[in-house]
């Protein structure tokens, strides 16, 4: 029972109201009275409303707790299903991936197919190469998809075997699922084992390939070297390297030999390669008809003609390098575009070498038959011309096969420099023990002309000391003197080392001179055959470089001082006991005119026998072959002798018959005669004494004996 509300414990009075009724703090009051009563209601209200709500919630409650019981079981089965569907779904998405590859191999067959046959009507050069390059496109993506499928193949094939047994063994799901994961799984195994083997190696992609093998080889047949014949023999052409295909086509070519070392032919690609350039550059090579190379043995080149093996080591030079500069540089330059980029750039190098050895053996072999060849004195321009080209050729020869791979080729082009090193030095040095043992197997000359090994090493040394082979001579002595002395020393200049050994090839030449003149019996003749050589050695030799590199002193000294000696000592010993036939003597012995004149006529008699006797001496036996010597020679005889006759004839011509003489100018004429040429003096000039009058005319100058060194007379 509710307790009586406090309010309603007060009176109520009735009748007429209180004056304090009026009262607004009691009227706010009542009002707060009557809200709080309501309130009072209000919260009653809700009291009953919350037990009944704890009631049902109770009863809700134990409702929850008796569902949760029930339904336990079943989410436990749903997870498991979850996790058994993400179990299959992870061993079915990569066979789903292979089947797409399988599905993109037969597309880019079908592809290929069209290629193909594209690729057959195709005429223009250049629409086929463009065609080609989207044949080698479709191949790689072929390739490209097919080793996806192997790669990806086996670990799917793994993946879904392991989602089987689970199922067989767990019984996680239906018998018709498992039964289809089964027969996928056997399917992709037959897949895998049958028609990915066959895809490779004898589908579509095998073929592709041997018609990308057949195109490579094709097209390294179109790449020919230019012009090559048209710069044999022209000295001022520029041996330049030049591209031997077009931007499209090494870019193929580059392309098919990634392609087909991507699918395992990298050994026929290198093979194609190196077969198809090297008989390209051969062929280009061959166009220059290098015949001459087919000899080349020590013993085949000895039998060689001369002039054969001149033009042989001409050729040589000329064709060796044009076979380094141009030829072997351009394929070195296909080489590095082309393969490059296989095998990160690890075997270009190699293909090169591979390319050029059996061309440069060609050329080393002959280089070094003619070096081993029998040391003959005019084989030394022809190693010197050989020597020098190689020397110019080193810096390109070290820039074309450096590296490893080029090792050996560089070893044996050094080699063949040694060769021709040794080979020049001994055929030089033996050259003037040859001189030195006088052994040209020839007696002097017996009309004491210059000797034939004087010419020929007068003429040898002039050539070897000019601008083409000074320097390369002076190289090789260089290079034997450090070879001999160690690479430490420190060897004479090249001039030097030029200078002392022709200088002692130029005595050696004189020793040869000296034995000879010792060999003739008639002095007069030794002495001509003196000057003539001696004279012959100066006048060849001085204003040339070889005067120059011996010296003007020691070709004075050794040559032209010798030679005026010896015409002094042959005018004194030819002409002056004639001339002292002439000379007067004492005639006060004599008594009368007749006995005077009989003296006078005896003394002439005598000098006109002497005088044919070596007039016919002169015209036999010597000879002066120079003009210049003829004439100074000529010009102090006449000086010598004329003067005497003429000053006999002055003094003594009244005991003389008129007929028995001949007059000064018609004697001076004969003995001009004499010296007129380099041979013999017709016999039209030496008619009877009594013959009619000659004329000449000319200075006549005396043949000097002095050993100054006086200023030299024009030759």
């Amino acid at each position: 029972m509710d307790s009586p509300h406090p309010l309603s414990l007060v009176p109520y009075r009735g009748g007429s109201m209180d004056p304090k009724e009026n009262d607004p703090t009691l009227a706010k009051l009542q009002s707060a009275c009557s809200d709080l009563k309501k309130l009072l209601h209000s919260s009653a209200d809700m009291e009953s409303s919350l037990e009944k709500m704890d009631t049902n919630f109770d009863a809700f409650q134990e409702t929850l707790s008796e569902v949760s019981r029930r339904v336990a079981p079943l989410q436990s089965v749903a997870i498991a299903a979850k996790t058994l569907d993400t179990r299959i779904n992870r061993a079915v998405s990569p066979a789903l991936v292979v089947l797409e590859s399988f599905k993109l191999s037969e597309s880019l067959q079908r592809k290929l197919l069209l290629l193909t046959s594209e690729l057959s009507s195709k005429d223009a050069p250049k629409k086929r190469l463009k065609a080609l390059i989207k044949y080698v496109d479709c191949v790689d993506k072929l390739n490209d998809a097919i080793s996806s499928i192997s790669l990806e193949c086996e670990p799917a094939i793994q993946k879904l075997q392991e989602v089987v047994e689970f199922l067989s063994r767990t019984r996680a799901t239906d018998q018709f699922r498992t039964h289809r994961l089964r027969e996928t799984l056997i399917t992709l195994k037959a897949l895998y084992e049958t028609e990915l083997e066959s895809m490779r190696f004898d589908g579509l992609l095998d073929e592709a390939l041997l018609n990308l093998q057949d195109e490579y080889e094709g097209i390294l047949q179109q790449l020919r070297h230019r012009n090559i014949g048209e710069l044999q023999g022209d000295v001022t052409a520029e041996m330049e390297a030049c591209d031997l295909g077009t931007h499209l086509e090494v870019e193929l070519l580059r392309r098919i030999s990634e392609t087909l070392a991507a699918n395992d032919c990298l050994d026929i690609c290198i093979d194609i390669f190196v077969k198809v350039r090297y008989r390209r550059a051969a062929k280009a090579l061959m166009r220059l008809n290098p015949d001459y190379l087919r000899t080349y043995t020590p013993d085949e080149i000895d039998n060689m003609e001369w002039e054969n093996l001149e033009s042989a080591t001409a050729l040589w030079i000329q064709h060796f390098e044009l076979a380094v500069k141009k030829v072997l540089v351009s394929e070195k330059k296909l080489c590095k575009q082309v393969l490059s980029g296989t095998m990160e750039g690890l075997i270009w190098t190699e293909c090169f070498v591979k390319i050029a050895d059996k061309i440069m053996a060609v050329f080393f072999r002959f280089g070094e038959g003619v070096a081993r060849s029998s040391k003959e004195p005019q084989k030394l321009f022809k190693l010197l011309d050989m020597f020098d080209s190689l020397e110019k050729l080193k810096t390109q020869i070290s820039e074309i096969f450096d590296g490893e791979a080029g090792s050996d080729i560089c070893s044996r082009f050094r080699e063949l420099t040694k060769l021709l090193v040794h080979a020049t030095s001994k055929v030089f040095w033996e050259f003037g023990l040859q001189i030195e043992g006088n052994q040209d197997g020839f007696p002097p000359p017996q009309d004491a002309s210059v000797p034939k090994l004087v010419r020929y090493a007068i003429n040898y040394l002039k050539y070897l000391a000019s601008e083409s082979y000074s320097a390369p001579m002076a190289k090789v002595l260089r290079t034997e003197q450090i070879w001999k002395a160690g690479v430490l020393s420190q060897p004479e200049s090249d001039e030097n080392l030029l200078k002392d050994a022709i200088s002692s090839i130029m005595e050696a030449i004189q020793r040869n001179v000296e034995s000879k003149k010792s060999r003739y019996r008639d002095k007069i003749l030794s002495h001509v055959f003196a000057m003539n050589t001696y004279w012959y050695i100066y006048m060849r030799s001085r204003n040339s470089e070889l005067g120059k590199l011996v010296g003007d002193q020691w070709m004075k000294k050794k040559c032209k001082i010798v030679a005026e000696e010896s015409a002094y000592m042959y005018q004194k010993q030819a002409w002056g006991a004639l001339v002292k036939l002439l000379e007067e003597e004492d005639l006060s012995g004599h008594r009368n005119k007749e006995s005077t004149g009989a003296v006078i006529r005896g003394k002439m008699e005598a000098f006109l026998d002497s005088f044919d006797e070596i007039s016919n001496r002169q015209r036999t036996s010597y000879i002066i072959p120079d003009a210049d010597l003829r004439m100074q020679l000529r010009g102090a005889t006449v000086k010598l002798v004329v003067t005497a006759y003429t000053e006999f004839l002055t003094s003594y011509s009244y005991f003389l018959p008129p007929k028995s003489y001949l007059p000064p100018d018609s004697f001076q004429e004969m003995v001009g005669q004499l010296f007129n040429g380099g041979h013999r003096v017709s016999n039209r000039f030496y008619k009877d004494r009594t013959a009619g009058d000659y004329s000449a005319s000319g200075e006549i100058k005396p043949f000097p004996r002095s050993r100054s060194n006086a200023s030299d007379d024009k030759s």
